[in-house]
């Protein structure tokens, strides 16, 4: 850990306490939704908090069993048999996690585009609230942690919501309303200047427990009780305790399905920590970056403890993460500190813990939801241009009706078309109603000249009107892919004589293998004010840049 660690111990521990009361009903309802033993989430949540929250440097992120595995969880025990076998496969994802860091796959993190991070941050906002309205109003039929919109009960996210009707237990929902009033109420700069020591969901929750214990004791008909409260294992003894640990069965080391269950948990956990990494750097104020390579090796490391001692594989958890930022937390001291009160908890106070209404954890999660996916971020997208909201708004819709993986991967497609396109319309910049014969037309090629240039400039030189002085000039690239190169060599040496056009290269490296006609000095003989030219401030030359 770092020697400044404790530094920011005023804002870390308030958040770290927030992070845990909304870790603690995830890890339960994502061991559920898993089909695995209930503890098996509290032991992923305590070492994604303490072991990979030490090890990665990453500031803000938090892990824990993640959502978006219980679908391959789930199959994946069935398939092997035995949930033994099955932490042997987590084991074995680890070691495999580990390696991708050494190897340096983390590097693909830096090719997702920011309007698919910004639409799986708003996705997942989106998704908080309709997963948690109907816990809201007291209908808990569906686990905490479902994230996916085709549940395993056969109901699908809408579907769920619907059921609430005519099912709304006025208590949690009285419960959830008194703690969102509370929560909002913390928002406001007077309650943060007073209490800033005080997260406002801790107050949210302990209130919540106080008015539920009033309605019990009084005997009243508000009082939440039974599948409406926080459920996790209570042992009556140490040895009860030790035996909620699960070994895993190493005798299975030669069977290759388990190989096939650790390289799919591996893949689809390292691709959920990237994204999420790569989100919570965008969010985070103070614009800190997280070796993703190292995260694969944290990451690496907790699950392989994870898979030795009877845990779910984990991931970095948007969810936590974003409540964790929220919560004001400036080091990855609150992600610690979150594991720590989530093993003191499960050791010493399982009794307490217990009492919690989920409704009031549900306000917490409603505030989060709305900070990530508030009007003024797609106010502020669709103001970015289409190019921008566009992917932004297909990631959002794709996730929010499939899950996280498969709408990510919609995404980026969509980007990519959007980036194709842009670059295939960028030539109709060009008309040839618009110049004239004899007229001298510069193209200068940017830095970078990729092969999703090709098409726009292919139909740019086309568009070329007969007779005029055409200049490309390559003085700023740094990389000019090998299809545009051919193409400028045709277009020179075949397509404009043709046309009668003089064409005229200047700027391209001896590597690119296209000979320079023309240097800078007899440039400015056909443009005058040549760099004035290229920047767009001459009318009476034409400047085409293609990016």
């Amino acid at each position: 850990m770092q020697k400044n660690m404790f530094a920011h111990m005023k804002s870390d521990l308030p958040s770290g306490i927030v992070v845990f009361l909304v870790a603690l009903p995830l890890c339960l309802g994502i061991a559920l939704a898993s089909g695995a033993p209930f503890f098996s989430g509290m032991i992923s949540g305590i070492i994604g908090g303490v072991v990979i929250g030490a090890l990665s440097n990453s500031q803000l992120s938090v892990s824990g069993p993640a959502a978006g595995l219980a679908a391959v969880v789930m199959a994946s025990i069935t398939k092997l048999g035995a949930f033994e076998t099955f932490l042997l496969a987590v084991f074995l994802a680890g070691i495999f996690q580990a390696l991708l860091g050494l190897l340096k796959a983390g590097a693909i993190a830096d090719y997702i585009p920011s309007s698919v991070i910004r639409g799986l941050l708003t996705a997942i906002g989106v998704i908080i609230i309709l997963k948690q309205l109907p816990h809201a109003f007291g209908y808990d039929k569906d686990a905490e942690g479902e994230m996916a919109f085709l549940q395993v009960d056969g109901e699908n996210t809408f579907s769920e919501i619907f059921k609430v009707i005519g099912r709304i237990d006025p208590g949690a929902t009285l419960i959830c309303l008194i703690a969102l009033a509370i929560l909002i109420l913390w928002e406001r700069p007077f309650m943060k200047k007073r209490f800033k020591l005080v997260p406002g969901g801790l107050v949210a929750v302990t209130v919540s427990v106080v008015l539920n214990e009033i309605f019990t004791r009084s005997g009243s008909s508000l009082a939440v009780t039974g599948s409406h409260l926080v459920n996790i294992p209570v042992p009556e003894s140490a040895s009860a305790f030790v035996s909620l640990f699960t070994l895993p069965d190493f005798s299975q080391f030669s069977n290759p399905q388990v190989y096939v269950v650790a390289l799919t948990i591996a893949a689809v956990a390292s691709i959920e920590t990237l994204l999420c990494i790569e989100a919570v750097d965008k969010l985070d104020p103070e614009k800190r970056r997280t070796s993703t390579n190292r995260e694969l090796m944290a990451q690496g490391a907790g699950n392989m403890l994870s898979g030795l001692v009877g845990g779910l594989p984990i991931t970095s958890v948007i969810v936590r993460s974003s409540a964790n930022l929220n919560a004001g937390a400036k080091t990855k001291l609150s992600a610690v500190i979150h594991g720590v009160l989530l093993l003191v908890c499960v050791v010493f106070i399982p009794s307490l813990l217990n009492k919690i209404p989920l409704a009031g954890l549900a306000a917490i999660l409603l505030m989060t939801g709305y900070k990530l996916c508030s009007p003024s971020l797609f106010k502020k997208m669709f103001s970015a241009g289409k190019y921008q909201w566009v992917p932004f708004l297909v990631t959002v819709l794709a996730i929010v009706f499939t899950d996280l993986l498969v709408g990510v991967g919609i995404g980026l497609g969509v980007s990519v078309l959007a980036l194709l396109y842009g670059n295939y319309k960028n030539s109709y910049f060009f008309h040839k109603e618009k110049y004239h014969d004899g007229e001298t037309i510069l193209i200068h090629l940017s830095e970078e000249v990729s092969f999703l240039n090709k098409a726009s400039i292919k139909l740019t030189l086309e568009h070329l009107p007969e007779g005029s002085t055409v200049i490309i000039d390559a003085y700023d690239s740094q990389y000019i892919d090998h299809d545009v190169l051919e193409l400028i060599r045709d277009f020179r040496d075949i397509q404009a004589p043709l046309k009668n056009i003089s064409c005229k290269t200047v700027g391209f490296k001896e590597a690119y293998g296209i000979v320079n006609t023309d240097n800078v000095q007899s440039l400015k003989s056909y443009i005058p004010r040549y760099h004035s030219v290229i920047v767009g401030e001459s009318n009476k030359h034409t400047s085409l840049t293609v990016n």
